[in-house]
């Protein structure tokens, strides 16, 4: 008989072999019978070479060597395709986009991402997959099958690769580098992801409106503002619907063993108990700086790197973290979503919220100053107030090189040179650098005057004013001047004061080139060039350039009567 000829045909799909025993192993795959059976852990198999390669698993046998890395397989094929990433040899080439793989099956899965083809369904919730292993792995989050421990810290993961992943925050090891900046990563995606920032490319187009992101998490979550779509509305497999349900329930079964505070998470207690423990496992590798979660680090890491990768859809403002980005847009929409249910006082930020909240309660100030005795709400508070009596100004303007004690008043000041004015007004269309005096104008259209004097009941639209007029009645003069010892109330006093011991005079008249200490003598200046003599004489209808010069005049007829 000539073996060129195929005379065994399937009875199932009437493929033929040359060969009978061919024919046998192939009809297996119909039946499903597997004659080959593992010693070790009872898996079985069609073939007795697959058998053999299995096993080896067990006896951690690995024959076939890497000559160029040492790294040993159990398969001859596996040390052949392995052996590709060095030499870089790629021979299955995409018709479509060009994209060359090492191996054939990596080619047949890629060509699906063309095709739209996904061949492997769960049999749960009817989602389908392209490779059968993401199939297996998604089918986990059903069973809840994490096999993977992980030896440090006992947490379990449903992948391998993901474990991987997880222990080089325990060992520290960031094994891929970005060639431009030079940041490392845990994991190769995270790299790539990175890597889209300094090439520009976004990959993931939004269908609905065609904005495009660097990663494909961050458009499916941008695809929900189109379709209103709520994640986890299924039951069936829904594992956060069970802890959302529990803030209307205002259940918070997880117990801080050490303060009693109560969340509804259990990975949120974990991340808690950190403040008691002082536990810090996250560290740059820059500066040293520690933290207790991970996402702090991240955050923290583009200080460095200079990376902001949250983008203001309204002014293309850009923002190291979401949480930053999110308090930004609050500015455009004006909304104050955060309301004291004791006075209907409403904030923009849940943290001011909190602060408020603290005077409804009466809560003790726990944290005082060792200088002065003035105690405060929180660590944070005592901190910018001890910066006072240091005089430590850390953060320095590029411009002008002036000195301020924290970011925050940097930020602001930085707006004086480039003019940025972020807050606008929707009554009259004014704009403000700060959100501050944004509010203080607001109280010129609707007349409210929230700060008023316990002594005589004076209202006023801003604080700094009521504690200003409050010395009028307390006699403070908080002020002093190094020279003379002479105090002033208020420190613009003081700064008018003092230039009377320097000598400057800093306005100057554009007129005779006349100069002053201070610019309501330089405006009273002024009315001697002008020739309009607004304030008139009631009696002999003479005009004057300043006030002054006018009650002087009319003392004069007051004296002739």
């Amino acid at each position: 008989m000539s073996l060129s000829k195929k005379v065994y045909q399937c009875s199932e799909c009437d493929k033929k072999f040359r060969v009978k025993h061919q024919l046998i192993v192939h009809e297996r795959m119909h039946t499903g019978n597997k004659p080959y059976q593992c010693s070790e852990c009872d898996q079985r198999f069609r073939l007795k070479h697959q058998r053999i390669v299995h096993e080896r698993i067990h006896t951690s046998n690995s024959p076939f060597k890497c000559s160029e890395c040492g790294k040993k397989f159990s398969t001859k094929a596996h040390l052949s395709y392995h052996e590709r990433t060095h030499t870089g040899y790629k021979p299955h080439q995409c018709s479509e986009c060009g994209k060359s793989f090492c191996q054939k099956g990596q080619l047949s899965i890629h060509e699906r991402t063309h095709t739209g083809e996904k061949p492997y369904q769960c049999s749960e919730c009817n989602i389908s997959f392209r490779t059968k292993g993401n199939l297996t792995e998604h089918e986990k989050t059903h069973t809840g099958e994490k096999p993977h421990q992980c030896i440090e810290c006992g947490k379990r993961f449903s992948q391998i690769g993901v474990l991987k992943v997880h222990i080089r925050i325990h060992t520290g090891e960031k094994p891929y580098q970005c060639t431009e900046c030079e940041k490392k990563f845990y994991s190769k995606s995270s790299l790539t992801i990175h890597e889209r920032i300094h090439t520009g490319e976004k990959p993931f187009p939004c269908t609905e409106c065609d904005k495009s992101f660097y990663c494909r998490s961050e458009m499916k979550k941008h695809l929900r503002k189109h379709t209103g779509e709520k994640l986890f509305r299924d039951k069936k497999y829904n594992t956060n619907n069970t802890v959302h349900k529990r803030t209307h329930m205002n259940e918070k079964k997880h117990i801080c063993s050490e303060c009693g505070k109560g969340f509804r998470r259990k990975t949120c207690l974990t991340l808690h108990l950190r403040v008691h423990t002082g536990e810090k496992p996250y560290q740059c590798s820059k500066c040293k700086k520690s933290y207790s979660q991970r996402g702090l680090l991240i955050v923290h890491e583009r200080t460095h790197t200079g990376e902001k990768p949250h983008q203001c859809s309204v002014c293309s403002k850009c923002f190291r973290s979401s949480a930053k980005l999110k308090i930004h847009e609050i500015i455009h929409t004006g909304e104050k979503p955060y309301q004291c249910s004791e006075c209907g006082k409403s904030y923009s930020q849940p943290g001011n919220l909190l602060k408020h909240k603290r005077i409804h309660a009466g809560r003790e100030k726990l944290h005082q100053c060792t200088k002065c005795e003035k105690r405060y709400f929180d660590k944070g508070q005592l901190k910018q107030h001890e910066k006072t009596h240091t005089g430590k100004k850390p953060c320095q303007c590029t411009e002008c090189e002036k000195r301020f004690r924290d970011k925050r008043h940097l930020i602001l000041h930085e707006r004086t040179h480039t003019g940025e004015k972020p807050y606008q007004c929707g009554e009259g269309g004014r704009r403000f650098g700060t959100l501050g005096n944004l509010n203080e104008h607001k109280r010129c259209h609707n007349g409210e005057k929230p700060y008023q004097c316990t002594q005589c009941g004076k209202s006023f639209r801003r604080k700094h004013h009521l504690t200003s007029h409050e010395r009028t009645h307390t006699g403070e003069k908080p002020y002093q001047c190094t020279e003379c010892d002479k105090s002033f109330s208020h420190k613009f006093i003081l700064t008018v004061h003092q230039r009377t011991h320097t000598g400057e005079k800093p306005y100057r008249c554009p007129v005779c080139e006349k100069s002053f200490n201070n610019q309501s003598d330089l405006r009273k200046h002024e009315g001697i060039h002008s020739v309009d003599k607004r304030y008139k004489c009631m009696e002999c209808g003479k005009g004057f350039t300043q006030k002054r010069c006018l009650t002087s005049h009319e003392k004069q007829h007051m004296k002739k009567k």
